[in-house]
C-alpha cells in the first residue's frame, strides 16, 4: 500500500499530511490513559515488525503484510489507527527514509479502511453483546479493510499528475488477494490460541481479547 514516491505531487502530499495528523488528532484523548497508550504502543510495534517481515513492489505500490484485523482485535480502533500512523512514521525514519514525504498519504490508505471496518462490523465483534468471532467473519472484516486499502491507492493514483501508474493498478489489487486470505487465515488463529489464555494478566490488561466472544 506504500505509494512510490513521485506518483504524487507535493501539493496533495502536504494536504494528506493535514488531514492524517487530523484523523490521529481525533483519537488522541486516548493517549491520556495509560493502558490506551500502552494498547498504542504495541500496535504500532506489531505494525512495524509486519511491514517489515514481507514486503514487494508491484507496479506503482508495494504489498505489505499489514496484519490490521489482528492488530484491531488485539488493540482496539483507536490504538490501532494511531499505531498506524506511529509505525508508518517509525518504519519511514529507521529504514527508508524516502517514505516520510508520503507519510499522509501512506496513513490515510490505512486509517479510513479502517474506520469503516470498525464501523460497519468491526464494533459488533466486542462487548456484552458481541457477535461471536468466526474465520467468516474475520474474512469479512478483512474483505472490508483490504477492499478500502485497494481503493484509497487507486484513488491516489487517479489525482496524481501521471496517469500511467493508474494502468498497473488492477494488477496491484489482483496480488493482494493471496495476502488478503492468508492474514485472515492468520488473525483467526492468532485470535484463537490467546483467547484461550484470556486469563492471564498481561492479555487480559494490555489487549481486547477478553471482550471477545468466540463460543
Amino acid at each position: 500500500m506504500h505509494i512510490e514516491v513521485g506518483v504524487i505531487d507535493t501539493v496533495r502530499m502536504n494536504a494528506a499530511h493535514a488531514a492524517a495528523a487530523g484523523v490521529m488528532a481525533a483519537q488522541s484523548r486516548h493517549l491520556l490513559n495509560p493502558v490506551e497508550l500502552a494498547k498504542t504502543v504495541l500496535a504500532g510495534m506489531t505494525f512495524s515488525v509486519l511491514m517489515q517481515i514481507w514486503h514487494a513492489p508491484v507496479g506503482p505500490s508495494e504489498l505489505h503484510i499489514i496484519g490490521a484485523t489482528s492488530i484491531y482485535l488485539l488493540f482496539g480502533f483507536a490504538p490501532s489507527l494511531l499505531g498506524f500512523g506511529v509505525g508508518l512514521f517509525l518504519q519511514a525514519v529507521l529504514f527508508e527514509q524516502k517514505d516520510l514525504l508520503h507519510w499522509g498519504v501512506n496513513a490515510l490508505s490505512l486509517m479510513l479502511p479502517l474506520i469503516v471496518m470498525h464501523t460497519t462490523f468491526g464494533r459488533k465483534l466486542k462487548g456484552n453483546f458481541a457477535e461471536r468471532l468466526t474465520l467468516g467473519r474475520v474474512f469479512r472484516l478483512d474483505a472490508v479493510y483490504y477492499a478500502g486499502v485497494v481503493g484509497m491507492v487507486g484513488f491516489w493514483l487517479m489525482i496524481s499528475n501521471d496517469p500511467a501508474p493508474l494502468a498497473d493498478w488492477p494488477r496491484w489489487a489482483v496480488y493482494y488477494l493471496p495476502v488478503f486470505a492468508a492474514e485472515a487465515v492468520l488473525t483467526f488463529v492468532t485470535v484463537k490460541l490467546l483467547w484461550l489464555r484470556r486469563n492471564k494478566p498481561s492479555i487480559a490488561r494490555l489487549t481486547d481479547i477478553p471482550q471477545l466472544r468466540l463460543v
